[in-house]
């Protein structure tokens, strides 16, 4: 790369596999829980909600904010948190994911740890990915909104105004 040049891959790149992560962030404290699978199926994603679960203390109330994957809905998620009244599920809508905090979390990982790393396998990627999270528990920072509800709702409004044609 030189200063002015676009970022692109080499001829050679080449993709040694890949994991899906899983993870939770305590939105009080910053801390991150994780767990990469190498699938992204119902039971990967139902034996994460164990780990949370385990983490979690038993007193406290467990608000789960999701996409609208279909891994998130199946009858074997449904079932297990039937049982446990303590869970509540959020989903966000379609193209919102910024409303999820983990998400902010999801792209620093990439920037800080992924974009450029070399993995010659996906145990490697792992490997990187524990590290990191690691390293965020070690010295957990929370985020913080910088503007108040309000004001984003009334960005999202101008937003939906602009791009609806509702002016017209």
């Amino acid at each position: 790369m030189r200063p002015g040049q676009v970022e692109r891959r080499s001829h050679d790149y080449i993709r040694h596999g890949t994991t899906d992560l899983f993870a939770a962030l305590d939105v009080k404290a910053g801390t991150v829980i994780g767990a990469c699978k190498g699938r992204h199926r119902a039971t990967e994603f139902r034996a994460f909600l164990d780990q949370v679960e385990a983490a979690v203390p038993a007193d406290l109330d467990v608000h789960l904010v999701l996409d609208n994957a279909a891994t998130h809905k199946t009858k074997l998620v449904h079932d297990w948190l039937i049982k446990r009244p303590r869970w509540h599920l959020h989903f966000t809508p379609t193209s919102a994911s910024w409303l999820n905090l983990v998400e902010c979390w999801f792209s620093l990982l990439t920037r800080r740890c992924l974009q450029r790393g070399a993995f010659a396998s996906p145990d490697a990627l792992k490997v990187a990915i524990q590290a990191y999270i690691d390293s965020t528990n070690a010295e957990p920072k929370p985020f913080t909104w910088t503007k108040s509800a309000d004001d984003t709702l009334a960005s999202v409004g101008r937003f939906c105004q602009r791009t609806s044609n509702s002016h017209q």
